[in-house]
């Protein structure tokens, strides 16, 4: 249900940051009782960003090993990334699948829209199922080759037990494609 909660009044925005990735911002804002407050938010490129959970046939996941600077360490999850400018979600998504696991899929199912930390960060990500995948490789934008892990759905209870598989992003995903490629199952089944 949609709260029918007025929108506090944003009364002044400026710029205090500015990355490569991300432009921080402050709002001065003024709540419908009267509270002002000042807030501080991440804006992302505006665009979004894929991420795609790639089964190799109907039971196997592939998840990518790689780097991440923010926890200096390597971590375990599905392939994703940002959106470029003038590409369709679905576009994207095939896009970083060949790039990433080499595969591109013939079927991509949008499963769901997600916000990370929305309290502070405008952005979100679009999560796609890809099926029917076939072999495609794309020159990608990583700076090693990233170790593709090869992850039977039904034993999804370890890959969650595994200590470098901990994105609140991909644990979603997993849990969201689970349900999807289960309910499939039954239909077929019938």
């Amino acid at each position: 249900m949609v709260s029918n909660t007025k929108l506090p009044e944003i009364t002044q925005r400026k710029q205090v940051a500015k990355s490569r990735l991300f432009a921080i911002e402050q709002i001065d804002l003024t709540f419908s009782n009267g509270v002002k407050r000042e807030y501080e938010r991440m804006q992302g490129s505006g665009r979004g960003a894929v991420l795609i959970v790639p089964m190799l046939d109907n039971e196997t996941m592939l998840l990518v090993r790689e780097y991440c600077a923010g926890t200096h360490s390597y971590e375990l999850g599905f392939p994703k990334g940002l959106i470029d400018e003038g590409e369709s979600p679905e576009f994207a998504a095939n896009r970083e699948l060949k790039e990433e696991v080499g595969y591109g899929a013939e079927t991509l199912t949008h499963v769901h829209r997600v916000s990370t930390a929305p309290a502070f960060f405008a952005a979100s990500m679009e999560i796609f199922l890809a099926q029917n995948l076939y072999e495609e490789k794309l020159p990608g934008d990583e700076p090693e080759e990233l170790d593709i892990v090869p992850w039977k759905l039904a034993d999804y209870q370890s890959l969650l037990a595994q200590p470098d598989f901990n994105e609140a992003r991909s644990i979603a995903a997993l849990m969201l494609v689970r349900d999807i490629v289960n309910n499939s199952a039954v239909e077929c089944s019938k």
